[in-house]
């Protein structure tokens, strides 16, 4: 019977005792390979020797003396090779055990982590540079897949929570409907429509950061200079509340190898982000400049609005993370527009930064973009 039809599993020897009989033959071998060769080898060089030094009056003799060598060599080499194999087999057995528990504690590990122990770190075996490494990797790797299934169990969570609000919405107003409490008149219709277009776009939105992210996105890599997207990507925003946008781009900007679309997108996202964050009458202000040493242009967008407190700084292109989550779901925003933003710049090799004085001083984005 076997192992599907619920019968025991057979296995071969385990990696300890295949060193030690793989190392054990290798002894023997080279063991009876010396003795043969001391045996066919070293009788005939000694009896000419003795011819050679005219040892021994006659045939007898030089026979006595051929048989004492032979006896002499017979019991030294075995007690040689009998001592080099026990002191050989001893440093054997210690290094295929020490092998075999370094393995052992690696299969162990790697299946704690297939059942979703992340926290395994391997300590170093000490058994060499190759073990070193892989112990490493395994720990990179562990704590790669701790990360992604963090990432996995909050985006899961945020999701829930970024669909409850517009699919309750919509729940309520169609009971509302079917029991004729509500009437289906342009204001409901116009509500409904608007909780519709924020499930696409948190659909869309999440289907754009996975793809990015994953690097799925196919860029159209051309050579151009940046003030084209800039002004396209300028064309397009929406000013809200009286915000004034403003362009400042500097003369002689070199030309850079870029996708204009995405890059088009990404000032996309940055401005509308900023536009949403800034009150009316405030400034909205993006720039191109050449960074000095590099020779690569920065692109910045920079407001005078709400401002990001520092303690949320370094989180702000997180998928779904808000400064202030109640606010922006007023605004609109899905909350994943700056981690798109991020995966599109770090695509064409860029970076991006983002700074903020402080609470209602404004923030600034700036993304770089190498120099071909």
């Amino acid at each position: 019977m076997n192992a599907l039809a619920g019968g025991p599993t057979r296995r071969g020897a385990g990696l300890t005792g295949r060193l030690l009989v793989a190392q054990t033959l290798v002894l023997l071998t080279g063991g009876l390979t010396a003795w043969l060769i001391a045996a066919n080898v070293g009788p005939t060089l000694f009896h000419q020797h003795l011819t050679m030094a005219n040892v021994g009056a006659t045939s007898a003799q030089i026979a006595h003396a051929e048989k004492a060598y032979q006896s002499a060599n017979a019991i030294s080499l075995s007690l040689a090779l009998l001592a080099a194999l026990a002191v050989a087999m001893a440093v054997n057995v210690y290094i295929a055990r020490r092998i075999g528990r370094s393995v052992a504690t690696i299969a162990r590990a790697a299946s704690d982590v297939a059942g979703g122990h992340y926290d395994i770190r391997l300590p170093s075996p000490g058994l060499g540079a190759e073990f070193d490494a892989l112990a490493s990797g395994f720990n990179q790797m562990a704590d790669r897949l701790g990360s992604v299934e963090r990432t996995r169990l909050r985006l899961l969570a945020d999701l829930g929570h970024e669909m409850r609000t517009p699919v309750a919405t919509l729940e309520a107003y169609l009971e509302a409907l079917e029991d004729g409490v509500a009437t289906l008149d342009a204001t409901t219709a116009k509500l409904l429509r608007a909780q519709t277009r924020r499930l696409t776009r948190l659909s869309e939105d999440i289907g754009a950061v996975s793809r990015t992210e994953e690097g799925q996105v196919q860029l159209d890599i051309r050579l151009m200079r940046p003030e084209s997207v800039i002004t396209a990507a300028v064309a397009q925003a929406h000013e809200a509340k009286s915000v004034r946008l403003v362009t400042d781009i500097a003369p002689g900007l070199p030309e850079l190898t870029l996708d204009p679309e995405r890059i088009g997108q990404v000032l996309g996202n940055l401005l509308d982000n900023a536009l949403r964050h800034t009150p009316t009458g405030g400034t909205v202000t993006i720039s191109a400049t050449l960074t000095s040493g590099t020779g690569g242009v920065a692109l910045s967008v920079a407001d005078n609005g709400e401002g990001i407190p520092a303690e949320h700084l370094p989180r702000v292109f997180e998928r779904f993370y808000r400064v202030d989550p109640g606010r922006d779901r007023a605004h609109g925003g899905s909350g994943i527009g700056l981690a798109i933003v991020k995966a599109l710049v770090e695509a064409h090799g860029g970076q991006l930064t983002a700074t903020s004085p402080g609470t209602g001083q404004g923030s600034t984005f700036r993304v770089l973009l190498p120099r071909p």
